[in-house]
C-alpha cells in the first residue's frame, strides 16, 4: 500500500452558494485539497495530513471531518491556545478572491518539533508540500521541515512541492523566492503554476519555468498553465500537453490542487507522465465546474 503524507494548513473554508448571498462551511486548504483528491482517486492508499489544530470545538469538527473522508490524523499535533484559520471565498466570473484570517493558526507551529515532523514521515512514500506551507511557518519552522524532508528524501521518500506562491503570506518576494527555491532543492517532483512564476521569477514562458526547476535538481517538472500548453520534464527530456477547453467554468478554487492529486495518484502509481497530465487536466476539469475547493468526483 502506498502511503501518502501531505504537510500543511487545513482552514475553514467559507464558500458562496450560488445566487443566494449565502455562504457554505467546510474545510479546505491547498496541501489539504490534494489530500482529500488523493484519497478519492486512490482508495486503497493511505492516506495522511500532517498539520497542527487548536483543542477549541472548531478543531474537533476539523479533525472529526478529516477522519470521515478517510486521511488519516494521527499525525495532527493538538495545541494550546491556538485555532484554525479561516478563508472566505468571493467570486467574479468563475475566478476567486480571498480574505484570509489566520493569525493565531495553530499550523503555524506544525514545525516546531523535529522530532515530531521525522515520526510523521517515517512510514510515508510520498510527501508533499506547498510554497504556503512554508510561508506559515513561525520562526525557524522553515528550516526544520526542510532539513526533516532532506531526510525523508535521503532515506528514499519521493519528494513533491508544489510552489503556490503567495507574497501576501511572506515577509518579502526575496524571502519568497529564496525559500521556494531551497524547496525545489529538496524535492524529486515540482508542481509549480507558470502565471506565477512569470510574475515573481521573471520566467519568459512556461518552457523557462521547467527548465529552471529542473536545473535545481528535480527528476520531473510539470508547470501548469491554465487552460493553456503544460510543458514537462522527467528524467532529462521535455514534453507539452495541450488540456482540453473547459468553456462552463464555475470556480476555480483548488484547480491546481486537485491537478497535483491526479498527476500524483497516476504518476506514482507507474504510469507514464503523459497519461498522468491526462488524467490530471480531466480531474481538475472536473473540479472547476463545481464549486468550492472539494468537489465530489
Amino acid at each position: 500500500m502506498t502511503r501518502f503524507v501531505s504537510i500543511g494548513e487545513a482552514m475553514v473554508e467559507m464558500a458562496p452558494l450560488a445566487k443566494s448571498g449565502q455562504f457554505q462551511m467546510s474545510f479546505a486548504g491547498d496541501t489539504l485539497n490534494t489530500a482529500w483528491y488523493v484519497r478519492q482517486l486512490k482508495p486503497l492508499w493511505d492516506v495522511s495530513y500532517v498539520t497542527a489544530v487548536g483543542q477549541d470545538q472548531m478543531s474537533d469538527q476539523m479533525v472529526s471531518f478529516l477522519q470521515d473522508t478517510g486521511i488519516d490524523t494521527q499525525y495532527i499535533q493538538r495545541l494550546n491556545n491556538r485555532t484554525v484559520g479561516l478563508y472566505l471565498i468571493a467570486l467574479k466570473n468563475g475566478e476567486r478572491h480571498f480574505s484570509y484570517w489566520r493569525g493565531q493558526a495553530a499550523a503555524r507551529a506544525l514545525a516546531a518539533d523535529p522530532g515530531t515532523l521525522d515520526r510523521s514521515f517515517s512510514n510515508a512514500d510520498v510527501l508533499y508540500f506547498s510554497g504556503i506551507t512554508l510561508a506559515i511557518l513561525e520562526g525557524n519552522g522553515r528550516a526544520r521541515l526542510l532539513r526533516s524532508l532532506a531526510r525523508a528524501r535521503a532515506a528514499g521518500k519521493l519528494v513533491a512541492f508544489d510552489s503556490n506562491l503567495r507574497p501576501r503570506l511572506w515577509e518579502s518576494d526575496d524571502h519568497m523566492r529564496d525559500w521556494v527555491t531551497k524547496a525545489a532543492e529538496t524535492s524529486d517532483i515540482v508542481l509549480p503554476s507558470h502565471d506565477d512564476e512569470a510574475v515573481h521569477f521573471g520566467d519568459a514562458g512556461p518552457k523557462a519555468t521547467c527548465e529552471r526547476y529542473a536545473a535545481l535538481g528535480a527528476t520531473t517538472v510539470v508547470v501548469k498553465n491554465g487552460p493553456g500548453t503544460i510543458h514537462y520534464r522527467h528524467a532529462g527530456k521535455s514534453g507539452v500537453m495541450q488540456p482540453a477547453i473547459v468553456s462552463d467554468v464555475v470556480d476555480t478554487t483548488a484547480a491546481g490542487d486537485s491537478f497535483n492529486a491526479g498527476f500524483l495518484s497516476q504518476f506514482v502509481g507507474g504510469v507514464s507522465i503523459d497519461l498522468a497530465i491526462h488524467a490530471a487536466s480531466n480531474v481538475a476539469r472536473r473540479v472547476i465546474k463545481g464549486r468550492g475547493a472539494l468537489v465530489p468526483l
